[in-house]
């Protein structure tokens, strides 16, 4: 019968610390619905071919950023595998509810859902379930971003589906983060506090995290960002992009396209706006190519794209097409 069903990534790190988080959310569930930690893309699409075949009504994502981008992707596999229209409807996946549980939950914190640990979520989200006869579960709608090999690229492979993306210094803050220790919320912090101090210095790391992504970017209404050095290409479908700042603040002003920046002012520049940034305004001018747009491809100069998807890194032979996706509606427990 229709019900609640759980993806749990047994290999993450908080996961990997706590080996029972499964069978307490499993205990959890009860009659409810069901739990599945998922090993590998193969198990991801066998449960996802399980939970479309049990009808199941909600999503839940117990895991962070990374998780939530790998799990939305195989499940648009195999629920709408044929899906690439960026002005596709709401798509057919189950209502998503994230759970947190990652290291990164800036999806999360995007959307309103509420801070917590993954056990006190799902038993929310249970009395939630409950009672959705007399009280419909709330949710949000966001669209996600398709991320794929632009036509006549050398590499080939199947679209990746997120809420950000980005290259240059967001890819570099990423590794330098998961090279810095343990991730955890403390870490991030501590690494954008290494860069900034970093920054004003010009050290080492600075110079890791912010080497240039030389490339271009054409738009899906012709319009052309030159080839050139730039600190970041970064678009999203959400305003966060982590630590409570919020580059994104227009990607909800149409529907079917997403905020896209082209960040060439210097790293000194860039720290200097992050208050602004974090207050949701743009960038002071002359530091950006700013855009909503259905469609990019982004192109790199030496022919080698590095980026993320929701924190998880990618590297790619050839260009690489963003696009909109389907919208995912997604719960927000009371």
């Amino acid at each position: 019968m229709p019900g609640i069903g759980v993806i749990l990534n047994p290999k993450s790190r908080r996961n990997l610390r706590d080996p029972e988080a499964a069978l307490r959310l499993a205990k959890q569930l009860g009659d409810h619905g069901v739990v599945r930690p998922v090993r590998s893309i193969d198990e991801l699409h066998r449960t996802a071919e399980d939970f479309k075949r049990l009808d199941i009504d909600v999503l839940g994502i117990s895991g962070g950023d990374g998780t939530n981008h790998v799990t939305i992707t195989g499940f648009l596999d195999v629920y709408a595998p044929d899906i690439a229209d960026h002005a596709a409807p709401v798509s057919p996946l189950p209502q998503i509810a994230f759970l947190r549980g990652g290291t990164m939950n800036t999806v999360a914190n995007s959307v309103g859902v509420s801070r917590g640990r993954p056990e006190g979520l799902l038993g929310r989200l249970i009395r939630a379930y409950a009672e959705r006869a007399t009280m419909p579960l709330a949710n949000v709608e966001r669209r996600v971003m398709r991320v794929q090999p632009a036509e006549g690229s050398s590499d080939t492979g199947r679209p990746n589906y997120g809420f950000i993306f980005g290259t240059g210094v967001v890819y570099g803050y990423l590794a330098e983060y998961y090279r810095d220790g343990e991730p955890s919320p403390f870490v991030a912090a501590k690494t954008l506090a290494r860069g900034i101090g970093s920054t004003f210095v010009q050290g080492p790391m600075i110079r890791r995290m912010a080497k240039p992504f030389r490339g271009s970017v054409t738009l899906s209404d012709g319009t052309e960002w030159p080839e050139r050095d730039y600190l970041s290409i970064a678009g999203a479908t959400i305003d966060q992009i982590g630590l409570n700042f919020r580059p994104f603040y227009r990607a909800n002003d149409q529907d079917g396209s997403f905020h896209l920046l082209g960040i060439y002012a210097s790293a000194f520049k860039l720290v200097c706006d992050l208050p602004r940034i974090q207050r949701a305004l743009p960038m002071r001018p002359g530091r950006t190519y700013d855009a909503t747009t259905g469609c990019a491809t982004i192109r790199s100069a030496d022919g080698t794209m590095r980026y993320t998807i929701d924190g998880d890194l990618h590297e790619h032979k050839g260009a690489i097409e963003l696009s909109t996706g389907p919208k995912v509606k997604i719960v927000i427990v009371p």
